[in-house]
């Protein structure tokens, strides 16, 4: 069975610049640059005749194309022994519409809405349960910007497992109300 979740797709040079933060840090396992996007809704494993059903909901998302910001590193735990170390997005709100769009759509197709708050950001490292202080990491990148880009689509992956970690795979690619034809546009069109 595919294991799916839908996210963003983030240009080669803003992936060039979050490479940056990469610090020796006890027991943080980074992302390699072909890992890095932002998750919108993790899916989990699926059965292969639900994928129509998934790619349809995530037609026609009611969100126009804007622009977002990939600005300072934070982290889930505490910075003495964190969880995850991760750049932060904004706007928050057209991320947070789409992930809500789909999360309701996807509903009525058996995929329960997810109860934890959402929290939209792109995962640059996480840790086993050896895990070193990254107080000084995320103090000297807290206000790093890593660049802007249009947002004008949303994009299927699979997931599979590689030798070097995760793999992921375009399964299809959803334009934004407002992208017509997957047109590259931002706030305001």
């Amino acid at each position: 069975m595919p294991r799916l979740f839908f996210g963003v797709e983030i240009p080669a040079s803003v992936k060039k610049r979050l490479e940056q933060v990469k610090a020796p840090i006890e027991g943080a396992k980074w992302q390699s640059t072909n890992q890095l996007h932002l998750t919108l809704l993790f899916l989990g494993q699926v059965k292969p005749e639900q994928v129509p059903a998934i790619c349809e909901a995530a037609r026609n998302l009611p969100v126009p194309g804007f622009d977002l910001s990939i600005d300072g590193v934070g982290c889930f735990g505490k910075p003495e022994l964190p969880h995850n170390l991760w750049a932060d997005v904004d706007p928050v709100a057209p991320v947070a519409a789409i992930h809500k769009a789909l999360n309701q759509r996807l509903e009525p197709e058996g995929f329960p809405m997810e109860s934890r708050p959402f929290k939209p950001h792109v995962t640059l490292a996480r840790f086993r349960k050896q895990r070193g202080s990254a107080r000084e990491l995320l103090a000297s990148h807290r206000h790093d910007q890593f660049g802007q880009f249009p947002v004008h689509e949303c994009v299927l992956y699979e997931s599979t497992q590689g030798a070097g970690g995760s793999v992921y795979t375009v399964v299809e690619r959803f334009p934004l109300s407002g992208c017509p034809g997957g047109e590259r546009c931002s706030t305001g069109h």
